[in-house]
């Protein structure tokens, strides 16, 4: 089994071009593979590998400037989930693309996974999924507003048309992990809101923690690894990927007219000319080539772009 953990820390890093090689060095000699973000405003990602190499890794990040109470969580699964390791420097660790947002000065009050469910079925409540739409379409809790954003740039441009939806509530929001929701909560709390909630440690937590039946959460969850999605208690759902437009189709789903493995699924067989399809037809023809010469082919999906 390989060990899974999904990590975010904000904190300041002066130069965080320093910390991209020696990570980096560390991960592939302990076998983890995986994508870590690094920015001036912290570090983000999820990896995975052996027990070992896991927990050097971690150890390593916890050395890092302010990094001393990182926290992490974990899972497991049977196959490797990624082909690689990747170290990335990026503007955000989490992109929002709003300069004043700083979730070091001040975020929503968090809600421990066992007391999620009494706060939003309060009646002056608004739940909120801060995730995007395809995540959104597989899994999420009873009664939540789905914003439909196609990425987290959008959310403050939908809370602005919004916004009148929500006087007099209280806002509740969640995401996968909980990274979302420190710049969301700060993010509304700069608009004037000051009745603003988030999931402590995202779905994960919750559906690691919360039993299924107390549970209030729909259908499965969206990770960013080959895995795809998970159910209760972090159990492995039922989703594969899209090599096409990465997003989760289930098994019945590649039984459809508009299925080609690596071209086309019914989300996006619209969306792409027939050039484009014409490309990944050859990228899948490369990869049933290295497949055949015992190869590992490096053009599978990543996921580090949460």
């Amino acid at each position: 089994m390989f060990t899974i953990a999904a990590l975010y820390h904000f904190t300041r890093f002066d130069d965080p071009a320093t910390l991209q090689g020696p990570l980096l060095e560390l991960c592939r000699a302990e076998g983890v593979t995986g994508s870590l973000l690094l920015a001036g405003e912290g570090i983000n990602g999820t990896i995975a590998g052996s027990r070992a190499g896991i927990d050097a890794v971690l150890a390593h990040v916890r050395a890092l400037p302010g990094c001393a109470d990182l926290e992490w969580k974990e899972s497991t699964a049977a196959d490797q989930p990624f082909g690689r390791m990747k170290v990335r420097l990026k503007r955000e660790i989490v992109t929002m693309g709003q300069p004043d947002v700083d979730p070091r000065a001040r975020v929503g009050h968090y809600v421990d996974p066992a007391d999620w469910n009494a706060l939003i079925r309060s009646p002056d409540v608004a739940v909120i999924d801060t995730r995007n739409g395809y995540e959104v379409a597989i899994g999420t809790f009873e009664g939540a507003v789905d914003p439909k954003t196609e990425s987290f740039r959008d959310f403050p441009a939908w809370w602005e048309a919004n916004k009148d939806r929500f006087h007099n509530k209280r806002i509740a929001m969640f995401c996968t992990g909980g990274i979302r929701c420190e710049k969301s909560t700060n993010f509304l709390i700069g608009q004037g809101v000051e009745d603003v909630y988030h999931l402590k440690g995202g779905i994960l937590k919750y559906l690691e923690e919360v039993p299924q039946d107390d549970s209030t959460w729909q259908g499965d969850c969206f990770v960013f690894d080959g895995r795809v999605s998970v159910g209760h208690g972090l159990a492995e759902g039922p989703h594969k990927l899209c090599h096409a437009c990465r997003r989760p189709i289930l098994p019945e789903d590649q039984q459809r007219a508009e299925y080609e493995h690596g071209v086309s699924c019914h989300h996006c067989i619209d969306e792409t000319s027939e050039a484009d399809k014409a490309r990944f037809r050859e990228r899948q023809k490369q990869i049933a080539l290295a497949r055949a010469r015992g190869e590992k082919h490096l053009g599978r999906a990543d996921f580090q772009d949460l």
